[in-house]
């Protein structure tokens, strides 16, 4: 049987009417002027320390305990996803190619119910930095709040996070000891050659004949230049190329993914992805111009952070429902960023069955909201 915080489950249909209303009016990244709006009313409200305009857009919150001790940080994030919603929902989108489709009107809320009720009780020591970040979604918000003095400004000690993940049960929670999440880059390859007539192929230099060949020999990297016990992902997710029938273009633009847990698979991949496109391009008469970029670090769990997480969640959903985990998560986050100063834990919180997350049918599930943030509350106080 669970054991949530009582005075979180007695204002939960509060929690799901404040999480519905973020879902319905969804911000993408460095735009939640709206959302944080909420979030410093709310925290000003329940006499919280309120300070906006962090990183961008982001809300840092700060609550006092009732007696000394260290500076527990938790972070929940904002933004929603450039995509359009297919639920059907009551409470869905208003804001047509914007969409909540990861949960995370589900994490803000959570954490405001956390501070609501931190804020009231005060059986904490030390303070609790309640971060709400804007921008996860690829767009550094966790950076772009570093930048502003995060951490200069609200020392941690420790810093918590957590993730809704659908299809593990409800009030599952898990996590991995050290590297739990992938480092993440994007790639594009613009590859230049010579128009043509569609008609007279032999007057042109074809990249769309070169970019196809190059986008085969990124798929050799993983499985011929990286170790077999090493983990590491390369996808080509976008193809873009001429306008018309009868014409051969002069450029074509591959766009993709790479995810590794290891610094220098990381940099053997990008080196390696030059080499072949430049290759291959000169091979088909035409260039090949690579750039990558570096999204996020690799998300590493402390060890004493992961434990004292894990024994909150035990306390808290059964030791049934707590577990670590031994394999890492393929996705990244840009927490991992926040985890490069300072120690702590990512959480993965389940929500039972349903479309899966980025999917334009998905809905957080308003059953794991006292859950999440009675465990917010719950590290808070014990590790204060």
């Amino acid at each position: 049987m669970m054991q949530l915080v009582p005075e979180i489950v007695a204002f939960a249909a509060e929690l799901v009417a404040v999480r519905r209303d973020i879902h319905a009016h969804p911000e993408i990244g460095f735009t939640e002027t709206r959302t944080a709006a909420i979030v410093a009313t709310a925290l000003n409200d329940w006499g919280v320390e309120v300070h906006a305009g962090i990183g961008g857009t982001g809300v840092v919150g700060v609550i006092r305990g009732n007696r000394p001790g260290r500076r527990i940080g938790l972070r929940a994030d904002m933004d929603a996803l450039p995509m359009q919603e297919t639920t059907g929902l009551a409470y869905a989108s208003t804001h047509p190619g914007a969409f909540h489709g990861c949960g995370h009107d589900g994490h803000t809320a959570m954490l405001l119910a956390a501070a609501r009720y931190l804020s009231a009780s005060r059986r904490f020591a030390g303070e609790v930095v309640l971060i709400f970040q804007p921008a996860e979604e690829g767009l550094g918000g966790a950076v772009a709040m570093l930048r502003d003095g995060l951490f200069e400004r609200f020392p941690c000690d420790e810093i918590y996070g957590l993730h809704n993940w659908p299809n593990a049960p409800l009030g599952q929670i898990t996590l991995k000891h050290g590297a739990a999440m992938a480092a993440s880059d994007n790639f594009d390859i613009v590859v230049r050659g010579k128009g043509a007539h569609g008609a007279e192929p032999q007057n042109s230099a074809d990249p769309i004949m070169a970019a196809t060949a190059i986008a085969q020999g990124l798929q050799t990297i993983v499985s011929r230049n990286v170790g077999p016990l090493r983990s590491a992902t390369v996808s080509v997710t976008q193809f873009h190329a001429g306008s018309a029938y009868n014409v051969i273009p002069e450029s074509a633009h591959l766009a993709g993914t790479i995810r590794t847990f290891d610094p220098v698979v990381r940099e053997l991949i990008a080196e390696r992805m030059r080499q072949i496109a430049s290759s291959v391009a000169e091979g088909y008469g035409t260039t090949a111009e690579v750039t990558v970029r570096n999204l996020f670090q690799v998300l590493y769990n402390s060890e004493a952070q992961s434990e004292a997480a894990m024994d909150v969640a035990r306390l808290l959903v059964g030791p049934e429902l707590a577990k670590f985990e031994t394999q890492p998560v393929g996705g990244s986050e840009d927490f991992a960023d926040m985890l490069q100063y300072v120690p702590g834990a990512y959480l993965f919180l389940g929500q039972g069955p349903g479309p899966s997350l980025h999917n334009p049918r998905y809905d957080f599930n308003d059953d794991a909201l006292p859950i999440g943030a009675s465990l917010y509350a719950r590290i808070a106080e014990a590790r204060g």
